[in-house]
C-alpha cells in the first residue's frame, strides 16, 4: 500500500504465457501451477539482515521458516528517514530488503498486503496496522513507491509473482488472496498473477490508513476509498525533491553567470539574480502547490502563466525606464523568465495525477521548441541592447 529501471525476470527469455518472460525451471507448486519467475537459485525464504534494522521486533516461526515481525510505531529515525528522502538525501538508498514480514501475531488466515520496498511506502502501511494480525509482503520495486513504480514496471504482474514464489506464501497461508495498493493498479494483470501463481489479486484502498476499514468490511472498498486526491498539501510535499532535481541546472547557470562577470558583461548582485530565482521558484514550488487553479491545461503553459506575471512584478519593482536599452532588457526577461518557469513545471508532470505517459510525452514535444526559441530570443534581446548601448 502506499499513500502513495524495467526489472527483468529471472531467465530473461520470452514465452507464450506472459510477455517477456519464460518459466525457470525448479519453481515450487501451489494448487498444481507452477511459479514461472520464480528460481530457488536466486533467492528463497525470508529475509535476511544484518545488523537487524530497528523496525524489526521478533519473529514468528512458520511452515516457511522464521518470519521477521515489524512494528508498527514509527520512531524518530524513521520520520527523519522519511523528510531526508524527500530532499533527496539517500533517497535512491532508502529501502528495506524484499520479502515476507509479518505484524501483530499473524496466522495462516491473516491477510497478505503488498507494497514496494521504498521504505517510506513500507513505513506508511505498517503504521496504520496496530492492533490488526497480517501479514505484508514487500516486492522489489529497486526502492520505487508503489505508483511511480507501477508506471516504471517494477511494480508488476512478473516481480508479485517471482515473490511469492520466494517467499513460499502458499505454504504460510491456507487462503489465495493478496491485496494490492489500488496505485499498483496500472502495472499489475491480476488474471496472469491468478493464472501464473493461483493467487487473486484484491485492490485495496488508495491510502493506507483506509486498510483497517476496508479489512473490516470484508474487502469492500467505499467510494472514497477509490477516491485518488492531489490536494494542496500532498503536492507541497513532492515539491522538495524537486527543488533538489534542479541542482545541475544552478550549478551551470552559476558557472556562466561567474564567466560571464569575469569578463565584464554582466555584475552578479542580488538584484540581477533575484528574478532568475523567483522565476526557478515559481516553476518548481508555487506552480505545482497552485496546479489547479492556474489557467491552462498543459504544464508547460501554467508555468508560463505564473512565469509572466513573476516578470512583470520584476520589470514593474525595477520602474524600468523608456530608454532604448531598458526595452531590450524587459525584452529579454518577458522572453527568458516564463520559459524558465515553463521548463521547471514540466518536471512536475511526473509526480502528478492529472498527467498520463502519452499527454506528457505530446507535452514535451510541442513545448521545449517553444521554450528553448523563446529562452533563445531573450538572450539575442539582451545581448543586443548590451553591445548596442555599451
Amino acid at each position: 500500500m502506499s499513500n502513495e529501471n524495467k526489472k527483468g525476470p529471472c531467465c530473461g527469455e520470452q514465452t507464450p504465457t506472459v510477455p517477456g518472460t519464460q518459466p525457470c525451471r525448479g519453481g515450487p507448486m501451489t494448487g498444481g501451477v507452477e511459479f514461472p519467475l520464480y528460481n530457488p537459485a536466486q533467492e528463497s525464504g525470508p529475509p535476511v539482515f544484518s545488523p537487524r534494522p530497528h523496525w524489526v521486533k521478533g519473529f514468528v516461526e512458520t511452515a516457511a521458516g522464521r518470519i521477521p515481525l515489524v512494528d508498527t510505531s514509527l520512531v524518530f529515525r524513521d520520520i527523519s528517514g522519511g523528510w531526508k528522502a524527500r530532499w533527496g538525501i539517500n533517497r535512491m538508498d532508502y529501502k528495506i530488503p524484499p520479502g515476507l514480514y509479518g505484524v501483530g501475531n499473524p496466522n495462516d488466515t491473516s491477510p497478505v498486503l503488498v507494497t514496494a520496498n521504498y521504505k517510506m511506502s513500507f513505513d506508511n502501511l505498517r503504521k496504520e496496522l496496530p492492533g490488526l494480525d497480517a501479514w505484508i509482503m514487500v516486492i522489489d520495486t529497486n526502492g520505487i513507491n508503489v505508483w511511480c513504480a507501477a508506471g516504471k514496471g517494477t511494480f508488476g504482474t512478473a516481480e508479485i509473482v517471482k515473490r511469492l514464489g520466494a517467499v513460499h506464501l502458499s505454504r504460510i497461508v491456507s487462503h489465495r488472496t493478496i491485496i494490492l495498493p489500488q496505485l499498483g493498479a496500472p502495472g499489475v494483470a491480476a488474471h496472469d498473477v491468478r493464472r501464473l501463481s493461483g493467487f487473486r489479486v484484491v485492490y485495496g484502498p488508495v491510502r493506507a490508513r483506509d486498510i483497517k476499514e476496508f479489512l473490516g468490511s470484508g474487502m469492500k472498498a467505499s467510494r472514497e476509498m477509490r477516491i485518488v486526491e492531489f490536494g494542496f498539501l500532498d503536492r507541497l510535499f513532492l515539491t522538495p525533491i524537486e527543488l533538489v532535481g534542479i541542482r545541475k541546472h544552478l550549478v551551470i547557470l552559476a558557472a556562466a553567470a561567474f564567466i560571464a562577470h569575469l569578463t565584464g558583461l554582466i555584475t552578479i548582485s542580488l538584484s540581477s539574480l533575484y528574478p532568475f530565482i523567483g522565476a526557478i521558484l515559481i516553476g518548481t514550488v508555487v506552480t505545482p502547490a497552485l496546479l489547479p487553479w492556474v489557467p491552462g491545461r498543459a504544464f508547460a503553459l501554467k508555468g508560463w502563466f505564473l512565469g509572466l506575471l513573476w516578470t512583470l512584478a520584476v520589470i514593474y519593482v525595477r520602474g524600468g525606464s523608456f530608454s532604448y536599452e531598458s526595452v531590450f532588457n524587459s525584452l529579454a526577461l518577458l522572453l527568458v523568465l516564463p520559459s524558465i518557469s515553463a521548463f521547471q513545471t514540466m518536471y512536475f508532470t511526473g509526480a502528478s495525477t492529472y498527467t498520463s505517459l502519452s499527454g506528457v510525452k505530446k507535452e514535451i514535444r510541442f513545448a521545449m521548441p517553444a521554450i528553448v526559441a523563446s529562452a533563445s530570443a531573450g538572450v539575442a534581446s539582451w545581448l543586443a541592447g548590451l553591445f548596442i548601448y555599451h
